[in-house]
């Protein structure tokens, strides 16, 4: 087999879905030498980390540049155990997923802020119950726009927008939302770690709830959310990623604020709370052995609407 190719920081570039693929980062191209589809490679400042290209980071993704990987390192010198919560988060979402379709036969899903494209994604997960699953991707990152639509551009049940989930009325109007998410059937809303990201003066309660208010009778919400006790740390972190990612974060919340989110909707078992219990696998870190991300974890649940 040919050896793979490296970027310039040494790192093998992976391979795409239909093939080995020798490329090297520069003009029109991503960190992974996809080449952009509807979104312009100039769009992406390299020097400036991004909450989506960190997180893959932290997942032990390749597709983040160097400016993310330094980014993570600070924020790992403050709370060590991020990386973990991380990952936690993205078992539960893939939790979530698969007992919406297998248990209650959801076939759409919107994904808000799905961040850079992963080995299981959300259509691939619920597809194994629901063949016939449809997913809207939503987010604004320029890198998660690109892998996304390059990955999935021959997958018609699947759509890729770049649209802000705070203009409700667009996203619901979006042709291409329209043409996937049928009104009259029951539709998963995910906001899997991407709430923290909003501002109180975006109003991330209020954004759910006017998704929710949008959605077909039977339908769910799907929220992670980081969150501490400590006030002194919620401060420091919220800071610091206020500086990092220059003002594009929102803040560490406390787990009643994000109980507030659920108002009026049926949490199902086993409630709301941290989401590495929520149906844990055998993959599941220990309830007693180092829960906490070094002062935060990740907090939420799923509600039907």
């Amino acid at each position: 087999m040919r050896p793979r190719a490296a970027d310039r920081d040494g790192r093998p570039l992976p391979y795409s879905a239909v093939g080995p693929r020798v490329a090297v980062r520069g003009a029109g191209q991503a960190p992974g030498g996809h080449e952009a589809r509807g979104t312009p490679i100039s769009q992406i400042d390299v020097n400036a980390p991004s909450v989506a290209r960190m997180s893959d980071h932290l997942l032990g993704g390749i597709e983040n540049y160097a400016s993310d990987r330094a980014a993570c390192a600070r924020l790992l010198a403050l709370a060590p155990g991020t990386a973990a919560v991380v990952r936690d988060g993205r078992s539960f979402l893939h939790r979530a997923v698969r007992v919406l379709a297998q248990e209650h036969g959801v076939e759409q899903f919107l994904d808000v802020g799905f961040g850079v494209p992963t080995r299981e994604n959300v259509h691939q997960i619920a597809r194994r119950a629901r063949p016939a699953a449809r997913v809207v991707y939503l987010d604004t990152d320029p890198l998660a726009l690109t892998h996304g639509r390059t990955i999935l551009a021959d997958d018609d049940r699947t759509a890729v927008l770049d649209r802000d989930v705070r203009d409700t009325d667009a996203l619901f109007a979006d042709a291409e939302f329209t043409r996937l998410i049928r009104p009259d059937r029951p539709t998963a809303a995910l906001f899997a770690a991407v709430l923290h990201c909003l501002p109180d003066t975006s109003d991330p309660g209020g954004v759910v709830a006017r998704v929710a208010r949008r959605l077909a009778p039977g339908s769910f919400v799907v929220i992670s959310h980081l969150v501490s006790e400590d006030a002194d740390f919620r401060g420091r972190v919220t800071g610091l990623m206020r500086e990092i990612t220059g003002g594009n974060w929102g803040r560490v919340r406390e787990p009643a604020e994000i109980r507030a989110y659920f108002a009026g909707m049926r949490p199902l078992p086993p409630g709301l709370g941290e989401i590495r219990h929520w149906r844990p696998g055998p993959d599941a870190r220990p309830v007693g052995g180092g829960g906490r991300g070094g002062g935060w974890t990740s907090w939420g649940g799923v509600a039907r609407v």
